[in-house]
């Protein structure tokens, strides 16, 4: 049986990861999440009684634990979904930034080359190391400029997106220096089920469903390339298993739209589903703000590699998926309402640290 540790399997993208695999294969699953905000139980629900999904409170920056977790499951995969990845928390906050996006993957990474260099000589040559990040790390686009490339030099603008650039070449280093067989993996903006209501896409549908405003950053056109979280996924297994170790893949959506474009979808999705709503048309809640600070304007993937290597391209498009989207947070006001008001409430009120 093949057993993967994920780490921040409880957040959006991981837990989508977690829930798609124990859907579709026999995989035993090591979940390691800190269960900090973004980290719900609610979506793991389904796997409470699942005896190959185990859940571990912790912090990949906890050596020892990460140690135990090695030794006593022995995966023969490690996937790095963990992260904190909010940009304007990133620049109200940076601290907790850096010492999980570059801290914690270092301390995971020397854990994992201790653990991986007693392995035997065929298990070291099956095993992968996949770190999750993000096409932020290449800074920001023109209208004019190429998408991002594998080879894209890299220009952080924000604490964030440089703290997950310094954990990239950390990944890096321990593959061309140590031999670690890592797999990176730079992804667009993903959207889907079970999203922290504070990312944009459901914040939108939310406060639209209780006929609060819309806030859009500047003008509304920064470009977004737009990622169905559940392909996202999909690319991340098919990397895992068929990557070349050392190598970069670029995920992304082939779904380039402007913010306003995308809030102006969402609300004519909402008029359609909703057509008693007492806020319809709900374009007339769009409330435009001040714009935040170091806003790229564009981001765009080139996926080219990952499609001409391995085979992988987008089942959703960003039509399909924002209706998908839209419906899921519409069946499921349990989930939407326990993670605000258990988390995402209190934090935002000041009363958690």
């Amino acid at each position: 049986m093949r057993t993967i540790l994920v780490t921040g399997g409880a957040g959006f993208i991981g837990g989508n990861f977690v829930l798609q695999q124990r859907c579709e294969s026999d995989v035993r699953i090591i979940n390691l999440d800190k269960l900090t905000y973004a980290g719900n139980l609610v979506t793991l629900k389904t796997l409470e009684s699942d005896p190959l999904h185990v859940l571990v409170e912790g912090d990949i920056g906890d050596r020892p634990l990460v140690r135990d977790l090695l030794t006593q499951y022995q995966p023969d995969t490690i996937l790095n979904f963990a992260a904190e990845t909010h940009v304007d928390r990133s620049i109200d906050g940076p601290d907790a930034f850096v010492q999980t996006n570059v801290m914690g993957t270092f301390n995971l990474l020397e854990e994992t080359r201790r653990y991986w260099k007693g392995l035997s000589k065929e298990t070291q040559a099956v095993f992968r190391f996949l770190h999750v990040s993000t096409d932020e790390v290449f800074g920001s686009l023109s209208l004019e400029d190429d998408a991002f490339s594998e080879t894209t030099p890299y220009a952080p603008n924000s604490p964030y997106s440089a703290s997950k650039a310094s954990s990239d070449h950390l990944v890096r280093a321990y593959f061309h220096t140590y031999g670690l067989p890592t797999l990176i993996t730079n992804c667009s903006n993903n959207y889907g089920p079970y999203q922290f209501p504070e990312k944009l896409i459901p914040l939108m549908i939310l406060n639209a469903l209780e006929g609060k405003a819309l806030p859009v950053y500047g003008d509304g056109q920064n470009i977004r390339d737009w990622l169905f979280v559940e392909d996202h996924c999909r690319a991340i297994a098919l990397v895992a298993q068929k990557g070349r170790p050392g190598e970069t893949y670029n995920v992304g959506g082939a779904a380039e739209r402007t913010n306003l474009w995308l809030v102006k979808q969402l609300c004519q999705i909402l008029d359609e589903l909703l057509p008693n709503s007492a806020y319809t048309p709900h374009l007339n809640l769009v409330n435009y703000v001040t714009d935040r600070p170091g806003h790229d304007r564009r981001y765009a993937i080139n996926f080219s590699k990952l499609n001409q290597e391995l085979g992988w391209s987008p089942q959703e498009d960003v039509e399909s998926g924002l209706r998908k989207t839209v419906q899921w947070y519409l069946d499921n006001p349990d989930w939407c309402k326990a993670v605000t008001s258990q988390n995402y409430e209190r934090e935002r009120l000041g009363l958690t640290a």
